[in-house]
């Protein structure tokens, strides 16, 4: 990449980036809440599970056939893709969460002049991966940079959730995002692989967190 795009990924991934990421622990609180995550241990192979088992098999593939249809102007694979992505968010605070995520970078994208992103603000097939992509393709972002930054900015959000809540310290939450710098690669390389007829997650804690979340007595979190 050259600088500039460089510069323009950092911003996408920043947790500055004014979206409100920070409000959401997809599950997470609720795995904590029933002793399933307890620890670092636990942390980590909560994190790094569902980067494989949902993320690489889902969000990833997903996230480059979409980077793809902005490429290609073709507005029907972005819209036939995004729709995807959205049925396959099994709860009603997961697809919450997408949409606003994903409206909030819309409406920040069209601040800052990026063509089309307001066209997304209300748009109900809307999502982070799909105004991210858009991001990506609009600053040249290439599609290798653009997934690695797409799954950071998520671990780099569950481990800021995982310290709040197990709790963790510091270190530990960095001893993580350590791990998650040696399996990211190789779990992206096999998102980017994956077959039409391959792509869905298998995460069936998430969604049970995600449900069980929904009616949690107390909560600090939206998901």
């Amino acid at each position: 990449m050259t600088n500039q795009t460089t510069l323009r990924l950092m911003q996408l991934v920043s947790p500055a980036l004014p979206v409100g990421a920070y409000a959401y622990s997809q599950g997470l609180e609720t795995a904590v809440e029933r002793g399933w995550v307890s620890d670092e241990a636990d942390a980590r192979d909560w994190i790094l599970g569902l980067m494989d088992h949902s993320l690489c098999h889902l969000d990833v593939p997903v996230f480059a056939r979409i980077y793809r249809g902005f490429a290609a102007d073709d507005k029907a694979a972005v819209l036939a893709w995004s729709e995807l992505l959205r049925a396959c968010r099994e709860t009603a605070e997961l697809q919450a969460e997408d949409h606003h995520l994903g409206a909030a970078l819309a409406r920040l994208l069209d601040e800052l002049d990026v063509p089309g992103a307001s066209t997304w603000v209300d748009h109900p097939a809307r999502s982070f991966a799909t105004l991210f992509a858009m991001a990506a393709v609009h600053w040249q972002i290439p599609l290798a940079d653009a997934v690695s930054g797409y799954v950071w900015a998520w671990a780099e959000n569950q481990v800021a959730a995982a310290i709040k809540l197990v709790p963790l310290g510091q270190t530990a939450g960095q001893r993580i995002l350590s791990d998650v710098t040696v399996e990211l690669p190789e779990m992206m390389e096999r998102g980017l692989e994956l077959e039409d007829s391959a792509i869905g997650a298998i995460a069936p804690a998430l969604a049970m967190a995600s449900a069980l979340h929904e009616v949690q007595y107390s909560r600090l979190f939206r998901s």
